[in-house]
């Protein structure tokens, strides 16, 4: 391994000044700093991440605590792509990232040990149960922590906008002329209360009244709850027009469902999800959904904590909310063409709400 000592030798200077140009001081000539960096690059140099960190104090790496109740890990369809981004913008910054778990190496820990064990300079939390004793355990450590989708007492936040992704999706349901809208939302976290808030919210907007059965409890990512669910809706003696999941993955447990049944999407049956993972633009029909922006949830939940860590004193502790956008896909029926009256009103809805 080239150390700075055969740096200095090859370029005639001292260790400390081969030192100062690797580490970007200002009181050495750019001349020959270029030349230092250009021989350190040629010699095959990489610095000691061990002798940063006794130097800084930082390990230059960040925890993740990504657990959700599925167990699904990297293959969340929706949280990779959150998490993708987070660790291209720590990268960046020249960071690393390592992701907490309770078991190490067939060790019990919490998670809060296992950030301390990896030496990590701050955490950010994503799509678990918050109110467990082990993620409380990390939250009200001493760790810059940053979190993804929940709001915490004294931490840096980072959300998506539920209330008006939802708020979006629905106001385009009405304005198709749908008034029998189900909803199976997931499970009993802030996600899903924000989400059920947009929901009757919008609903109440365009004086859109349906029965409490329309509502139903299901799960995030499982298609086979999905499916049952989907089964008592379709079973009412007043059936909905119209589905919403709580996710565009378990989408497709409704719609092996209907299908089984006969029932065509949209003619028979309209349906729409929430997230705007790839799967909604290959299904057929394409699947109406309301897109999170991933790559912004993770950049910024990425700046913050880094600059949590290196600007402990002047960074603003608040929340930062990021806005989706709506995909109308094609699995929505039209139903405006059917009902005159409706469409007059949605149309009037729809300009109320402009304004």
């Amino acid at each position: 391994m080239v150390s700075m000592k055969e740096i200095a030798k090859r370029c005639s200077v001292s260790v400390a000044t081969v030192s100062k140009a690797l580490n970007d001081y200002s009181d050495i000539s750019a001349e020959t700093k270029d030349q230092i960096l250009k021989t350190a690059s040629e010699m095959g140099y990489l610095p000691n991440s061990s002798a940063r960190t006794l130097k800084t104090n930082r390990s230059y790496n960040l925890g993740v605590l990504f657990v959700d109740e599925s167990l699904s890990g990297l293959t969340h369809d929706y949280f990779n792509h959150v998490l993708e981004s987070f660790k291209k913008t720590a990268e960046e910054k020249g960071y690393d990232i390592t992701f907490a778990s309770e078991n190490v190496a067939g060790k019990k820990m919490s998670y809060y040990e296992h950030c301390r064990y990896r030496g990590v300079d701050g955490a950010v939390i994503a799509c678990v149960n918050f109110f467990s004793d082990a993620v409380q355990e990390l939250i009200r450590s001493d760790l810059p922590i940053v979190t993804i989708d929940h709001v915490c007492d004294g931490k840096i936040a980072v959300i998506s906008n539920n209330v008006q992704g939802m708020e979006d999706l629905v106001s385009y349901i009405c304005q198709m002329g749908h008034r029998k809208i189900a909803y199976i939302h997931g499970d009993d976290t802030a996600v899903t209360k924000n989400r059920l808030t947009g929901f009757y919210r919008t609903l109440k907007r365009f004086n859109v009244e349906i029965p409490d059965e329309y509502v139903v409890s299901g799960l995030y990512r499982n298609a086979d709850m999905a499916a049952m669910r989907t089964r008592e809706l379709l079973d009412l003696k007043n059936p909905p027009t119209c589905i919403i999941y709580p996710d565009d993955f378990t989408a497709i447990g409704g719609i092996n469902e209907i299908r089984e049944r006969g029932l065509r999407i949209p003619e028979d049956i309209s349906i729409a999800g929430y997230d705007g993972i790839n799967i909604a633009r290959i299904l057929d029909p394409r699947l109406a959904t309301l897109c999170q922006d991933t790559e912004s949830l993770g950049r910024i939940a990425a700046e913050k904590l880094v600059e949590l860590i290196e600007h402990p004193r002047t960074t603003v502790i608040e929340r930062y909310t990021v806005d989706g956008m709506l995909f109308k896909g094609a699995s929505i029926k039209d139903l405006t063409a059917e009902n005159p009256e409706i469409s007059t009103a949605a149309q009037k809805q729809h300009r109320q709400s402009i304004i």
